[in-house]
């Protein structure tokens, strides 16, 4: 099992949106950078660990537990020439694009950056890292054990 930070930004898809959807699923749809993309299609697998983190928000950090619900698939905005993720090099026949199904573990309060960036058990995480800005990133195991018992 692995375990993975993925970031989404409230107005699009918050914690909350992500409840109230059917089955509490959502496709992890529109991510555009290889290495994240890489992660989905290469890394994850039915019931890896997540952390749904709150980004580009007035207070962005950990706002619930998810798992992955479905592995790789291709992600269909990539072909809907309306959307804004549309690819125009991405074919039916070789997709560039890939998401995965994430599934609400539970809503838990908000471990906003602040807090994460605090705490000196955390500190190698790669969301701390200077000039870090994907999406998606792996967490420690040791990491992940600790967030979720201060939550």
């Amino acid at each position: 099992m692995r375990y993975w930070l993925m970031k989404s930004e409230p107005s699009d898809v918050s914690i909350d949106d992500l409840a109230a959807l059917p089955g509490q699923t959502v496709a992890w749809y529109g991510v555009r950078n290889y290495q994240a993309r890489n992660f989905m299609r290469d890394q994850m697998r039915v019931g890896d660990k997540v952390l749904f983190y709150h980004s580009s928000c007035a207070e962005p950090g950990i706002a619930g537990l998810a798992e992955v619900s479905r592995q790789a698939y291709p992600d269909e905005t990539q072909f809907d020439q309306a959307n804004k993720y549309f690819d125009p090099k991405a074919t039916r026949e070789t997709p560039r694009w890939f998401n995965v199904d994430v599934r609400l573990v539970k809503k838990t309060r908000l471990m906003p950056l602040k807090e994460i960036r605090a705490a000196p058990a955390l500190a190698s995480m790669r969301i701390l890292q200077k000039g870090n800005r994907l999406s998606i990133t792996p967490v420690d195991p040791r990491e992940y054990d600790f967030i979720v018992s201060h939550l």
